[in-house]
C-alpha cells in the first residue's frame, strides 16, 4: 500500500503500528519501536515485481489462469434459488489487509484479520448439499433461514459489522427488490405535496417535538440529507445524519452573500465524507433553528426530541412503506428526470447528449453529496487528453488549408476530377471536426467530474427506467451509459420502460 497517500497520514501510521506491535514476538517488540525507522521497500518491490511478472505472462499462461478462475466461479459462483440457477455476487471473503475506510476514517490503518471458517455462518436449505469447510475446520454455524437473502455471513473485526455473501445484482430477487424500491418512491410523488403542506404547518406547532420533526423533514426533503442512525458510543467515526446533528454542525446567518436566512452546514456524513453546504431556508425554519439552539452548548443535540425511529414512524403514518431514505431516492430520480428534460438538445450529436446526461447525473450526485477525492492520475490524464486535442486542432487546420487549395484548383480548372477532390477533402475535414468536438466534450466532462462520484447515484438512487426511456427517445445506445454488469442488474428496467416512461 506504499503507493497510496493513506500511508502518509499520521492516523493511518499510528493505527497500523499499534496493531502490528500486537502481532510481534516479544523480541521483535524490543527491537522495533519506531515506524519511521522501518523500511518496507524490499517487500514492496517483491509485490511490484510479482505483479509485473503476472502482466508479462505469455498468452497461453494467462489463458490457463483464466480457466482456473472460471472453474472456481463455476463451482462456487452459483446457487439454486426457488428452482432457478442464480449467480452469486461476491463469493470470496476479503483477504487480510489494512483497513482504509472512506473519507477521513478514524480507524484507517488498522489490521483486517483473516476470516476463518470458524467465523462463517452458512445459510442454505435443509435438503441442499452443504458446502464443505476446508479440511480440519468447521463452520461457525449452518442455518436454514428462508426469510433472509444472504447465503453466508461473518463479522469483520474493525467495525464489528456483519458482512454478507449475497446474490448477484442481476438476480431475479434483487431485480424485484430494486423495482419495488423505485415504485415506493414513485408513490411518494402523489402524496409529497400533502406531506410538505403538513410539515410547513408543523413549523408553528405548540409541541417542540413536532417542530423539530418538521424542520428535520424539511432538510431531508430539500437537501436529501440522510436521517442518521443512533450509534454505539465511541464505536465508529463521529459521523452524523439529520436527526443526530449537533449545535456545532450548523451556523445561522441572517444575511450572507446577498441571501437571507442562510444555514451553513459542516459535518461528517456517511463514510466520513464531509458535508459542507450553505443554504437559504424559509424564514420559519430559520426562526425554529434559532429557538432549538438557544442556551445550548456546541456539543448538544440540535434536535434533542427527535430520533430516526420516531421520524420513520410518522412517515409510515403518512404513506405506507415511506422512510426517510425514500425521499432521497424520490428527489434523486425526479431531479434526473427534470434535468434531462431541461438539458437535452435533440439537435446534439450522441457525444453532446451524453454530456447532458452526465450533467444531469452530476446535479443528482451534488444533491446527494457523492464526492470523491481528485484521482491521483487526473492531472496526467488531462494533460494527455489536452495534447491529443492540440494535435487534432492542427489536423483540422491543415485539412481546412487542403479544402481551400482544392476549391481554388476547381475554380481554375472546372474539372470533374477536381470537384470530386473538393468533396473528398470536405468529408475528411468534417470527420476531423467531429472528432475534435468529441474530444472537447470529453475534456469538459472529465474536468466537471473530477470530484464527483457519479456511480453511487446511478446504481442506487436513480430509477433506471428514466435513463432507459431517455436512451430510447433520443436513440442513444444503452451501453453508452450502463456497462455489461449494470445492464444485467437493470435488465428488468430495459424490458419494462418505453420512451414515454415518466417517473
Amino acid at each position: 500500500m506504499l503507493d497510496h497517500e493513506y500511508t502518509t497520514k499520521e492516523i493511518f501510521q499510528n493505527n497500523f503500528f499499534h496493531d502490528w506491535r500486537k502481532e510481534m514476538t516479544s523480541e521483535e517488540q524490543e527491537i522495533i519501536k519506531d515506524l519511521d525507522k522501518c523500511d518496507f521497500g524490499e517487500i514492496h518491490k517483491y509485490f511490484v515485481d510479482k505483479n509485473e511478472a503476472r502482466k508479462a505472462l505469455p498468452k497461453e499462461e494467462k489463458q490457463k489462469l483464466k480457466e482456473e478462475a472460471d472453474k472456481i466461479q463455476e463451482e462456487y459462483g452459483y446457487c439454486i434459488m426457488d428452482g432457478h440457477r442464480e449467480k452469486i455476487g461476491n463469493f470470496k471473503t476479503e483477504p487480510p489487509g489494512l483497513f482504509r475506510g472512506r473519507g477521513e476514517h478514524p480507524k484507517m490503518g488498522m489490521l483486517k484479520k483473516r476470516i476463518m471458517p470458524e467465523d462463517v455462518i452458512i445459510n442454505c436449505s435443509k435438503d441442499s448439499k452443504i458446502p464443505e469447510p476446508p479440511e480440519g475446520h468447521k463452520w461457525k454455524e449452518v442455518r436454514f433461514d428462508n426469510t433472509v437473502t444472504w447465503l453466508a455471513s461473518w463479522t469483520e473485526n474493525i467495525q464489528n459489522t456483519l458482512k454478507y455473501i449475497m446474490l448477484n445484482p442481476s438476480s431475479k430477487l434483487k431485480g424485484e427488490k430494486d423495482w419495488q424500491k423505485y415504485e415506493v418512491a414513485r408513490r411518494l410523488k402523489d402524496v409529497v405535496h400533502t406531506i410538505r403542506a403538513q410539515y410547513r404547518k408543523d413549523w408553528k406547532s405548540k409541541e417542540i417535538k413536532k417542530r423539530q420533526r418538521a424542520v428535520a423533514l424539511y432538510f431531508i426533503d430539500k437537501l436529501a440529507l440522510r436521517a442518521g442512525n443512533e450509534k454505539e458510543e465511541g464505536e465508529t467515526a463521529d459521523t452524523v445524519g439529520c436527526c443526530s446533528l449537533r449545535v456545532e454542525h450548523i451556523q445561522l446567518h441572517p444575511q450572507l452573500d446577498g441571501q437571507e436566512h442562510v444555514v451553513e452546514f459542516d459535518f461528517l456524513g456517511k463514510d466520513s465524507i464531509r458535508y459542507y453546504n450553505k443554504v437559504s431556508v424559509e424564514k420559519p425554519v430559520f426562526k425554529n433553528l434559532q429557538l432549538f439552539m438557544k442556551n445550548k452548548d456546541p456539543s448538544d443535540d440540535l434536535f434533542e426530541h427527535l430520533n430516526t425511529t420516531f421520524l420513520n414512524k410518522h412517515l409510515q403514518d403518512l404513506m405506507d412503506g415511506l422512510t426517510a431514505k425514500v425521499f432521497r431516492t424520490y428527489n434523486a430520480s425526479i431531479t434526473l428526470q427534470e434535468q434531462l428534460k431541461a438539458l437535452t438538445n435533440p439537435e446534439d450529436n450522441v457525444a453532446g447528449k451524453l454530456l447532458s446526461y452526465n450533467r444531469a447525473n452530476r446535479a443528482v450526485a451534488i444533491l446527494c453529496n457523492h464526492q470523491r477525492s481528485i484521482p491521483k492520475t487526473f492531472a496526467r490524464s488531462m494533460q494527455v487528453l489536452q495534447e491529443k486535442i492540440d494535435a487534432k486542432k492542427k489536423q483540422v487546420e491543415e485539412a481546412q488549408e487542403e479544402v481551400k487549395k482544392a476549391e481554388d484548383e476547381f475554380k481554375d480548372t472546372k474539372d470533374s476530377k477536381a470537384e470530386v477532390n473538393v468533396e473528398k477533402k470536405k468529408k475528411l475535414l468534417k470527420r476531423l471536426e467531429e472528432q475534435l468536438a468529441r474530444m472537447n466534450i470529453q475534456a469538459t466532462d472529465k474536468e466537471e467530474n473530477k470530484q464527483i462520484a457519479l456511480g453511487t447515484s446511478k446504481l442506487n438512487y436513480l430509477d433506471p427506467r428514466i435513463t432507459v426511456a431517455w436512451c430510447k427517445k433520443f436513440g442513444i445506445p444503452i451501453e453508452k451509459i450502463y456497462n455489461k454488469t449494470q445492464r444485467e442488474k437493470f435488465a428488468w428496467a430495459i424490458d419494462m420502460a418505453g420512451e414515454d416512461f415518466e417517473f
